[in-house]
């Protein structure tokens, strides 16, 4: 039974991430950088304004919900999982260092993807007793007209929370945590549904608060604990962006000699790997930024392309760099622990716990983030049934400790594949509603509105 669940799963999961796929995202990104001018490129200055630059006004609104800093915090919380370490390691192994490049391609079209997502939940959201709340399932509903779709998507996040966003990243703390202090599996289970439930049972705010603190420390010191390796690994660095380039066109040796990398691996697994890393298209992080009590659509979308450059271009580049100019990506190591040895071999032991340890705190504030996603959704499926939101905590607490004491093969298959699938309805959706993204854009864009947060609120 068990096996054929498996089969089931994989001949499911060719699908959902083949070339048709990929090609629908990439073409998605690529229709929206068109329809609003190439905005992640001519307006650098505006988006910058519209994001760091604003941290000093914005994080001050809050009476109709969390932050537009906070917002993006916590839907980063939900996409910085184990895939910004274990993911690149994953895409190399497969695709070679040539899938870095086309993770870049991936990325940089996924900004205008995850703009037109942030965009269109804003757009779209409702405002309830306690602030701002919506997501692609809004977009769906107001904007579509498809409850039928809305459904699907919000099923199928719910499920996605259980595994993707719970049980698979408990999983991976738990692995870290045995090999750091010896914990046994159970006693970390418990741990984590401690601290998770301690987090969300204070709502979004309580979950904004946490991740606003733990994502830009936990950037920081992963940005410097890498920028060291990169510094004392300089010579190498011309090599591995020559390496990336040179690999990403033409079919390149793989490690030892034993098997070659083609082209069409290396575009494969950077397109899939990018969008595992910074979710652009998957509709989870725009249930997020829909709390923000932000002041225009347009300006929290662009908390969404700066979302995507801080993840994938920034920190997954960062994890790439290190491991090709380590020089371990040929020694035989795979996942989270070819990263580990690529700080260790230039850093010594500490660079073995400096992953481990940013493996476990990103893997938390994932699942911090992807407990609300959740909640959200079960909330748009069951409006009216208020024990429905706390039965699901209890579930989902239960699943970290699951998740940390189960073998998870199966889990992370199916986990991978419902993330997929949740893909369908939202480009669909954002395609057809990509007129009201360009009309939002094109307004906010006119000089009496490009400063439209400025003016006073209420």
């Amino acid at each position: 039974m068990y096996g054929r669940i498996e089969q089931m799963n994989e001949a499911i999961n060719q699908i959902v991430w083949g070339p048709i796929t990929l090609v629908l995202f990439l073409a998605v990104g690529v229709w929206f950088t068109w329809k609003t001018g190439w905005l992640q490129l001519t307006k650098i200055p505006l988006i910058f304004h519209n994001t760091l630059g604003s941290l000093g006004r914005n994080r001050r609104q809050k009476k109709d919900g969390i932050s537009p800093f906070q917002a993006m915090s916590t839907a980063l919380a939900g996409t910085m999982g184990v895939g910004n370490i274990t993911g690149i390691a994953t895409a190399m192994t497969l695709g070679g260092a040539g899938a870095i490049f086309w993770m870049w391609i991936s990325a940089f079209f996924g900004m205008m993807t995850k703009y037109a997502e942030v965009l269109l939940a804003v757009r779209y959201r409702q405002k309830g007793a306690s602030g701002y709340f919506g997501g692609p399932m809004y977009y769906m509903e107001k904007g579509v007209g498809s409850r039928t779709l809305a459904v699907i998507f919000s099923v199928l996040c719910v499920a996605a929370s259980l595994g993707v966003g719970n049980m698979t990243q408990s999983n991976a703390i738990s692995l870290a945590a045995s090999q750091l202090w010896t914990l046994p599996p159970w006693l970390t289970g418990l741990l984590i549904a401690l601290v998770i439930g301690l987090v969300i049972i204070g709502g979004i705010r309580r979950i904004a608060a946490v991740t606003e603190f733990m994502i830009p420390f936990l950037s920081l010191a992963y940005l410097l604990c890498s920028l060291t390796v990169l510094i004392l690994q300089a010579h190498r660095l011309p090599w591995a962006f020559g390496l990336i380039l040179s690999s990403a066109f033409t079919p390149s040796s793989a490690v030892g000699g034993v098997a070659g990398y083609t082209v069409s691996q290396a575009i494969r697994f950077g397109f899939s790997r990018g969008i595992f890393s910074n979710e652009a298209g998957l509709g989870s992080a725009p249930i997020a930024h829909a709390a923000a009590d932000s002041a225009h659509p347009a300006a929290q979308g662009m908390w969404g392309i700066f979302e995507v450059f801080a993840d994938t271009l920034v920190v997954c580049t960062l994890t790439a760099l290190v491991i090709l100019t380590s020089g371990v990506a040929d020694g035989g190591f795979t996942g989270a622990g070819m990263t580990a040895a690529a700080f260790s071999r230039v850093l010594g032991p500490w660079g073995g716990r400096i992953v481990s340890f940013s493996l476990i705190f990103y893997a938390v504030a994932a699942i911090i983030g992807w407990s609300f996603y959740g909640e959200q959704s079960l909330a748009y499926l069951m409006p009216n049934r208020k024990n429905a939101v706390f039965f699901y905590r209890i579930l989902f607490l239960a699943c970290c400790f699951l998740g940390a004491v189960a073998k998870l093969d199966l889990v992370w298959g199916i986990a991978d594949t419902l993330n997929g699938l949740m893909a369908a309805p939202n480009l669909l959706a954002l395609l057809t509603l990509s007129d009201v993204v360009k009309k939002t854009t094109r307004d906010f864009l006119q000089p009496e509105q490009r400063f439209y947060f400025k003016k006073p609120q209420g």
